[in-house]
């Protein structure tokens, strides 16, 4: 693991974690808008490069500096409704049809999280962050994240099951 900024090339940094960065970015502010957020993560991070003491992974690091940019590049963009882009790969179970989530669903109950419940079940279930991970991104505290989480199942739940059904 790379302890120094010393040691850090930005060159080699964008080439190892550029397509990590612009899908986590897709994610939050849609494909159209995720290279020009990537974009600013990595002139972010330069500038900041000698900032990095290795406390966490460079992955860790670089998702806060882009999750602040989408952050950022929401704001700018209020009048525009950004969407939820989550491209999730469902497979199907051996049991059979019904025991498959749909996923237009899915993205519908994610929609209808707040703003800080998706956010945890973007980083932990679909970055596959850890919690200490997602918590240092968001700057709160392991618990939080882990109440999030729960919170956020939650409300999927009673969302998804009241989808099927609706739909039965």
């Amino acid at each position: 693991m790379i302890r120094r900024s010393s040691e850090l090339d930005m060159a080699t940094i964008a080439r190892q974690h550029y397509d990590a960065v612009f899908r986590f970015c897709a994610r939050r502010v849609g494909p159209d808008r995720a290279a020009d957020v990537s974009q600013e993560t990595f002139l972010t991070a330069q500038r900041v490069l000698h900032k990095f003491r290795g406390e966490s992974s460079l992955t860790t690091w670089l998702f806060g500096i882009a999750h602040n940019e989408c952050r950022r590049e929401r704001r700018r963009s209020v009048a525009e409704p950004l969407p939820l882009v989550v491209d999730l790969e469902i497979v199907a179970n051996v049991q059979g049809e019904s025991d498959i989530v749909d996923r237009h669903a899915l993205n519908q109950a994610l929609s209808k999280l707040s703003a800080e419940h998706r956010e945890v079940v973007l980083l932990h279930e679909i970055e596959g962050l850890t919690y200490e991970e997602a918590a240092a991104i968001l700057q709160v505290p392991v618990g939080t994240v882990k109440s999030r989480l729960h919170h956020a199942f939650q409300q999927m739940r009673r969302a998804l099951f009241s989808t099927e059904e609706a739909a039965r």
